[in-house]
């Protein structure tokens, strides 16, 4: 195994700057530097995406900026002792000592292993002290190598650099990887007095599961130590999980869930007092977080893990205010569509390749033809065969299968968005009133009210305090049966006509949208695909044009323009980042161009996430560009009545889109307007005016190669990379000293 961190990844006592994007910027052209990574800008990116989610600053002076990406080719540890501390969002002040971890996307487990055993050793003081009292590269290497288990220093060995499965003797340094009999609660007493609440257990999370997973756990496991508390914590990280035995759940008073991300089997820990906030609250305030669960098991009415699974009981890290409203709905809606959106896909191609075999006539006979004929007996009567006998058969065979599928979506609509509300006990009543709403003609509105309806009926249920013989029967019998009958009876005897009513007369006005109307609605459609990327507002697109495929018909084919609209318009994004790259290359940094490269296919397979890493390093030009051409696509596919009956795939699914060549001109002229955009914005608009736009109209290679040399800044936009240096040498990472000098 490699080494993780050498003296060349070492910064001593330097100035970085004032903000952490650009401490994370040094810190990753220092990584790139050593040949470990393939982009800097790649890196850097990754990084302060992960910053922005959630700042990684803790307690103590220490920040821990991190990322799992591609750009980097070997698992890596960067440090930084700045001279003038950066805030990276900590609520004890700003950090001197910085710490980037770097892994591969494909890591293996031991060097995730080493990278977390780093991330908890921070959280003890004697380390800290220790580096920042090195006075050289080597010695920061040594006292991280030693944490890490990597030198044979028995002498000053502790219970956080031993094998993570080494039990830690009770009331000694807490063990926070693997329950075992002497972390886990005294087995004679299965569960302490609520007078005097001593047994807590603990699950760790967060997205990237590097370092603030394990840095909370070990954080919590000490504060219970010094608490007198036994704390046994579970990481779901990403060096692997090793679930606490569930005896040493039953025993425990109190559960506390400090993630960022779902927690896997929420279910053992049903019954339970809880408190749940984000990962970083368990490194800020682990004290207050075990007195809190430890309240809550003392209060009569106090928070308790139902059979729902607490779906929406996540906290805000700083207030502890519940998830709002908004959030809450958008993600259990989300929830509903992510787990539909595979019927469609399959659904719509496979419908589509009926159509391609079959004939446009095929809906007509497909039923027919599947039930009356066998490929020994192939179908002769029908009306447009199309590819003949053959090509009839296997084209009802795709239709009829892929129609199936299409059926299921409202269904599978509304059973998904019980589940993100309660959890497995809310799909079968999500899925029952989501048939219902498809009998009542309700449609996909009806899908969703019901899903709300059928999951928060369900979560009702299961938040009253069973007796423990029913306890095993609620999430399997009768959560679902109260909560079908009720959901259902409402959708049939209540809602089911007014909804229908609804849905019928919003086709309608759909149906009618003809010239200007539908050009706006294209306008409209095609913006949001562009406005974020992958993002909600681009899901809130794309949910709708997915939505009413199943309805779309050759006597009603606007769902269908619809979908074929905001696939055209989706595509836009990365064609241009690629097509920008391809015409005006030295503008660009390599990692760019790189990205330029892949953004062709990307955007031909539409996927919009091709143009992130181009919006992330430059969001105030390449956004706009990339609006105001999706924007105009879309406008065309509808003003052109372009179809498609395929919810995916770009110009691989061709034989699903009506109008293929005008598709593709919609796209073409989207493309060139968001490339001429974003390459006029980056060479006249830069924060350094005058001197941006010199060095953009006058770029000789000697000058910019001083001006890297000599560090000197020309006013151009650190994150866009397309400095100076970069125009002359592309290759070459952004230095340090410019990342530090740059506005």
């Amino acid at each position: 195994m490699t080494s993780l961190i050498t003296t060349e990844l070492v910064i001593l006592d330097a100035d970085q700057g004032t903000e952490s994007s650009a401490v994370i910027r040094a810190l990753a052209a220092t990584i790139a530097e050593q040949d470990r990574a393939n982009s800097a800008d790649g890196l850097a990116a990754a990084a302060i995406a992960r910053e922005e989610k959630t700042p990684t600053g803790v307690p103590g002076g220490i920040a821990i900026p991190h990322a799992r990406t591609e750009a980097v080719t070997e698992p890596s540890l960067a440090m930084a002792r700045l001279n003038l501390p950066v805030d990276f969002g900590a609520k004890d002040g700003p950090a001197d000592l910085v710490f980037m971890i770097a892994a591969p996307e494909g890591a293996g487990k031991d060097h995730l292993k080493l990278l977390s055993k780093l991330a908890r050793s921070l959280v003890k003081k004697d380390f800290v002290a220790s580096l920042r009292a090195a006075a050289t590269e080597q010695e920061i290497v040594d006292l991280v190598e030693t944490a890490l288990g990597l030198r044979e220093t028995p002498e000053e060995a502790t219970p956080t650099e031993a094998a993570p499965t080494e039990a830690a003797p009770t009331g000694g340094a807490p063990t926070t990887t693997e329950p075992t009999p002497t972390s886990a609660a005294p087995t004679e007493s299965p569960a302490s007095s609520t007078d005097n609440p001593r047994r807590v257990v603990a699950v760790t999370a967060c997205p990237t599961g590097i370092a603030h997973t394990y840095m909370a756990a070990d954080a919590l496991a000490q504060a219970g130590s010094e608490m007198g508390i036994d704390v046994v914590t579970e990481t779901q990280g990403s060096s692997g999980t090793t679930p606490i035995d569930q005896a040493v759940i039953d025993a425990a008073d109190a559960v506390v869930f400090a993630v960022d991300v779902d927690v896997r089997d929420k279910a053992r820990f049903a019954g339970k007092p809880y408190v749940q906030v984000p990962v970083k609250a368990g490194i800020d305030d682990p004290q207050g977080l075990i007195t809190k669960a430890l309240a809550e098991a003392d209060a009569p009415n106090g928070r308790r893990i139902t059979a729902a699974h607490a779906a929406d009981d996540s906290s805000d890290a700083q207030s502890g205010s519940r998830e709002s409203v908004g959030a809450h709905l958008k993600r259990v809606l989300l929830t509903g569509v992510s787990y539909m959106i595979p019927f469609v896909a399959a659904g719509g191609l496979l419908m589509a390749l009926g159509f391609l075999l079959g004939g446009f006539d095929i809906p007509d006979y497909a039923e027919d033809i599947v039930l009356g004929n066998s490929l020994w007996n192939l179908p002769t009567e029908y009306g447009d065969l199309a590819l003949g006998p053959v090509g009839a058969y296997l084209g009802a065979v795709a239709f009829q299968i892929g129609n199936l599928s299409m059926s299921f979506l409202v269904a599978a609509l509304a059973g998904y968005i019980a589940f993100g509300i309660a959890d497995r006990p809310g799909i079968a009543p999500g899925f029952t009133v989501g048939a219902v709403a498809v009998l009542m003609g309700a449609g996909f509105i009806g899908g969703i009210i019901g899903g709300l309806l059928a999951g928060y009926i369900a979560h009702w249920i299961g938040s009253f305090a069973a007796p423990r013989w029913l306890r095993g029967l609620m999430p399997v019998v009768i959560i679902p049966l109260v909560a079908s009958l009720v959901s259902s009876g409402l959708m049939f005897m209540v809602l089911g006509g007014p909804i229908s009513a609804l849905t019928k007369g919003l086709d309608s006005w759909l149906s009618s949208m003809t010239g200007t109307a539908a050009v706006i609605l294209g306008l409209i459609l095609g913006t949001m695909m562009a406005v974020d990327l992958g993002g909600p507002v681009n899901k809130v697109a794309y949910s709708f044009a997915v939505a009413g495929l199943a309805a779309g018909s050759v006597e009603n084919p606007v769902p269908w323009e619809i979908m074929a609209t905001v696939m055209a318009a989706g595509m836009v994004p990365p064609l241009a980042m690629a097509l920008a790259t391809a015409v005006r290359p030295r503008i660009f940094s390599q990692a760019e161009k790189e990205n330029g490269k892949a953004a062709w296919l990307l955007g031909a397979a539409f996927i919009s996430e091709g143009a992130i890493p181009f919006a992330a390093s430059d969001p105030l030009r390449v956004i706009p560009a990339s609006v105001v051409g999706a924007g105009v696509t879309g406008g065309m596919t509808m003003a052109f009545s372009v179809t498609s009956q395929a919810p995916h795939g770009g110009v691989f699914v061709f034989f699903a889109i009506d109008s293929f060549l005008l598709f593709l001109l919609s796209v073409v002229v989207g493309t060139i307007i968001s490339a001429l955009l974003v390459l006029a914005l980056k060479i006249f608009v830069r924060k350094g005016g005058a001197a941006g736009l010199a060095e953009a109209t006058a770029p000789s290679a000697a000058t910019a190669t001083a001006a890297a040399t000599t560090g000197s800044t020309t006013g151009t936009d650190s994150t866009t990379g397309s400095g100076s240096a970069d125009e002359a040498n592309p290759t070459e990472p952004v230095s340090s000293n410019a990342d530090s000098t740059r506005v």
